[in-house]
């Protein structure tokens, strides 16, 4: 079997136009890639630093509900950078950790005082210098028996 000839030539002005447009592709891509990479004298594209974690949790103070609020983590590839998660997360279980220990001691202390002024009888929202009937409700109480009293003696 022979080999068959191609049924039409390709005509000289069409191997121009191919020639044209693979040359022209190269140039735009050759442009393109110096524009991106900076191959002039000045960088077209700036280098941008790298997000990172700027801790906006107060270091002199205890966290709040407002500080936790504005926490804004950076993001990654794909999702939250890990370090940066771990460290937020360890500085709020601290905090979490000193709150409720603070709040233990304050409530042992309330219970010791509460049991002392069973056992001795002393009322605990007596102020320094009160004479007995001096507080509101005693004044009210008193003040009552005082009007069913005069009432009763009508």
């Amino acid at each position: 079997m022979a080999r068959s000839e191609p049924d039409e030539v390709s005509a000289p002005g069409e191997m121009r136009v191919f020639w044209f447009l693979l040359l022209t592709m190269v140039v735009v891509v050759t442009a393109v890639t110096l524009a991106v990479v900076g191959g002039g004298g000045s960088a077209v594209l700036q280098d941008v630093p790298p997000d990172r974690f700027t801790d906006p949790l107060p270091a002199t103070r205890p966290v709040g509900r407002a500080d936790i609020e504005a926490l804004r983590l950076p993001m990654a590839a794909r999702g939250y950078r890990m370090a940066d998660v771990d460290e937020a997360l360890s500085r709020l279980g601290a905090e979490l950790a000193e709150r409720d220990a603070r709040i233990a001691e304050l409530e042992s202390a309330l219970a010791g005082v509460q049991a002392a002024a069973v056992t001795t009888g002393t009322d605990l929202f007596k102020q320094p210098g009160d004479r007995p009937g001096d507080r509101p409700a005693e004044r009210a109480g008193q003040e009552g028996a005082q009007d069913r009293a005069e009432e009763d003696g009508r």
